[in-house]
């Protein structure tokens, strides 16, 4: 029996994991799910939730909210967290002065990134993953910190990191461990292992 291929939506912006899933071949749409990032990750915290399942959390509760609007398609949702080497959760740098405080506190420490990803279908969860890295950054003085931040800002705005792996962030690092694509932002293999299972085909 032919699966029935249903429209494959990635409910977010991230130009990270757009640039992902469009290398692998795969043919979708994207819609930003809005939800309140915040808001979840205090709750949970304060219940003293594991970060992984923060991440779980926030990657299904972006899945559902697209799926509930198309549940026609097969949605695709995804976060990723940074715990610090003191298991401080981090957020994204809201200013230049933010980046810099968050560099300082990865300069020389071994810190972990969480990705999780979420497939849901008619406004019910299918298959979820999720994956981790660890990271240990180089030393960096003030002075290499302000410079960095200054030269790439506009570009690492939107990293949890402050970094961008794929890119300048490479030359920060003196030891990686884990999957690329999981530091980037999303545990690509896994999900393209279900999405060929569901019947999608990858354009070469």
């Amino acid at each position: 029996m032919t699966p029935i291929i249903k429209p494959l939506i990635l409910a977010s912006k991230s130009a990270g994991r757009q640039e992902m899933l469009r290398a692998s071949g795969l043919v979708f749409e994207t819609v930003a799910a809005r939800i309140d990032e915040e808001a979840i990750r205090e709750g949970m915290q304060a219940e003293g939730a594991k970060p992984r399942d923060i991440a779980d959390s926030l990657a299904e509760a972006k899945a559902l909210k697209i799926s509930r609007k198309f549940p026609q398609g097969l949605v695709i949702g995804s976060d990723q967290l940074l715990v610090g080497p003191d298991g401080e959760l981090f957020s994204k740098a809201e200013s230049p002065e933010d980046a810099e405080i968050t560099l300082a506190k990865l300069a020389g420490r071994t810190h972990r990134l969480i990705g999780a990803a979420v497939i849901c279908e008619g406004g019910k969860a299918v298959w979820r993953i999720v994956d981790s890295a660890k990271l240990t950054m180089k030393d960096m003085t003030a002075q290499n910190i302000i410079a960095y931040v200054e030269q790439y800002w506009e570009h690492i705005r939107h990293c949890v990191g402050c970094y961008r792996i794929e890119a300048e962030g490479a030359e920060l690092f003196v030891k990686v461990e884990g999957n690329h694509n999981t530091i980037i932002g999303m545990p690509l293999e896994p999900v393209l292992d279900y999405l060929t299972l569901r019947g999608y085909e990858r354009q070469s």
